[in-house]
C-alpha cells in the first residue's frame, strides 16, 4: 500500500519537533467520501445559479465604474487636499474591485454560464499591467492545478521569496523581508513578471526564444496601462498634471498593498501545508480536494471586507470551487467547515490582523536556515493513496 503523508517530512534538524505534531490518518475511502460530499455541494450551487448572481456582478461593475468616474473627476480638484485624498481613495477602490471581485473572478470562468461577451473568461482584460492571457496561465492553470506543490506551484515564493521550509536555504533569503516588501509595493508588476519566470531566464534555464512572445505581450499591456494612468488622464487635468500623476501612483500603490496582503493571507499563514510532486502523483478528485483544503486559509470579516477582497477571504472555498461565483463563498463556507470538522480536518481561518501577522512572521523565519528556527506546523495527515487490498 502506498502512503502519502501531508505535509512532507521535515529535514533532520527538525526531527526534535516531529513528536509534537498531531497526526490524522485518513483511509482512501474516507477521502473519497469527502470528495463526494464536496462534489454534491458544488453541483447544488451550480444548479442554483441564476438571476441573483447576474444582478450581483452587474451591481459590482456599476459600483466599480462609479468609483472610477468619481476618482478621475476629483483629479480636477487635486489642488484641494481633501479632494485629492478622496480621489485617490475612489480610484483605489475602483482598481481593487476591478482586479479582485471582477477581473480575478471573471477570468476564472465564474460567469461564463451567463453567455455575456463582456464577462467571458477568455476575452476579459483588467485594469493592471499583467496581460490577462498570461495571468490565466500562471494562475488558473499552474497555481490552481499544482496548488502548494513545491517546485511546481510558482506562487510559492513567486520565484523570489522563500515561503516553505522545503525550499533549500541560501544567503539570498536573508533578504526575505526586503524582497517581500518590494513585491508588495510593486505587486502588479510582480504579477506581470510571474509568467516570465525571470529567475530561470537569469539562470539560463529559459532561452529568449521561450519568452519572446511573453515579453511582447507584457510590453503591449504595460505600455497601455502606463500611458493611461501616467500620461493621458494626467494630461487631461492640464496644470494639475504632476498632482494627478501622484494621485494615480498612490491609487495603484493602495491597490498593490491590499491585494498582496489578501493573497498572502490566503496562502501563507501558519498551518497552511505544502506537498511534494511524488505525494500528488495519480491524485483522485478527493485527494485533490484535500490538498486544496490543507493548502489554503481564510480571513474572517464583514460583508464589505469580503467584497473588497474579491471574496478571496474565502480562499479555502475558492480553491475548492474556483469557477463558482465568489459571492456564493460566504454561503457555502459553513458547509465546507462542517465537512472539515466531520473528517477531523483543520479549517484555517482567522482575523485579518492574525493572518497577516502570521504571514509576515513566516516570511521572517524562513529568511533563516531551518536549523535556526522551529516548524510551526503541528498537524499532519496520512492518507492511503490506494484502496485496501490494491498493490
Amino acid at each position: 500500500m502506498t502512503i502519502m503523508q501531508l505535509p512532507t517530512s521535515t529535514a533532520s534538524d527538525e526531527k526534535s519537533t516531529a513528536s509534537k505534531k498531531t497526526e490524522l490518518v485518513l483511509s482512501y475511502e474516507e477521502v473519497e467520501a469527502l470528495g463526494r460530499e464536496l462534489d454534491e455541494l458544488r453541483a447544488r450551487i451550480v444548479a442554483d445559479l441564476g438571476q441573483s448572481d447576474r444582478d450581483y456582478i452587474y451591481k459590482v461593475i456599476k459600483a466599480q465604474r462609479g468609483f472610477e468616474i468619481a476618482g478621475r473627476g476629483l483629479a480636477y480638484l487635486g489642488w484641494f487636499p481633501p479632494a485629492w485624498i478622496a480621489g485617490v481613495g475612489s480610484l483605489a477602490v475602483s482598481k481593487i474591485l476591478d482586479n479582485m471581485e471582477i477581473g480575478h473572478n471573471v477570468m476564472h470562468g465564474q460567469y461564463d454560464w451567463m453567455r455575456e461577451p463582456s464577462l467571458n473568461s477568455r476575452e476579459f482584460e483588467w485594469d493592471t499591467v499583467c496581460p490577462a492571457d498570461q495571468w490565466r496561465h500562471s494562475h488558473n492553470y499552474l497555481h490552481h492545478t499544482f496548488t502548494n506543490i513545491v517546485g511546481e506551484d510558482r506562487d510559492i515564493g513567486y520565484g523570489i521569496l522563500r515561503m516553505d521550509r522545503d525550499q533549500q536555504w541560501n544567503p539570498y533569503y536573508l533578504g526575505n523581508l526586503l524582497w517581500a516588501s518590494m513585491l508588495m509595493v510593486g505587486f502588479e508588476w510582480g504579477v506581470m513578471l510571474h509568467d516570465l519566470e525571470a529567475e530561470n531566464v537569469i539562470q539560463g534555464k529559459r532561452k529568449w526564444t521561450d519568452v519572446k512572445g511573453i515579453v511582447k505581450g507584457m510590453w503591449r499591456k504595460a505600455s497601455k496601462q502606463v500611458l493611461k494612468d501616467y500620461i493621458v488622464f494626467p494630461a487631461l487635468t492640464g496644470p494639475l498634471f504632476p498632482i494627478t500623476v501622484a494621485g494615480n501612483v498612490s491609487a495603484n500603490l493602495v491597490r498593490n498593498l491590499w491585494t498582496f496582503s489578501i493573497i498572502f493571507c490566503g496562502h501563507f499563514p501558519s498551518g497552511v501545508q505544502t506537498f511534494t510532486p511524488e505525494e500528488c502523483e495519480n491524485e483522485t478528485k478527493g485527494q485533490w480536494y484535500l490538498r486544496q483544503m490543507l493548502g489554503s486559509a481564510n480571513i474572517s470579516g464583514s460583508p464589505l471586507f469580503h467584497l473588497m477582497s474579491g471574496n478571496l477571504s474565502h480562499q479555502i472555498e475558492h480553491h475548492l470551487f474556483p469557477d463558482i461565483p465568489a459571492n456564493r463563498y460566504p454561503e457555502i463556507a459553513p458547509e465546507v467547515r462542517a465537512i472539515c470538522e466531520k473528517h477531523g480536518l483543520p479549517y484555517n481561518t482567522g482575523t485579518f490582523s492574525h493572518q497577516i501577522f502570521s504571514t509576515w512572521k513566516k516570511i521572517a523565519k524562513l529568511s533563516l536556515p531551518n536549523s535556526w528556527t522551529e516548524d510551526d506546523n503541528n498537524f499532519s495527515v496520512k492518507v492511503e493513496r490506494e484502496r485496501k487490498g490494491v498493490a
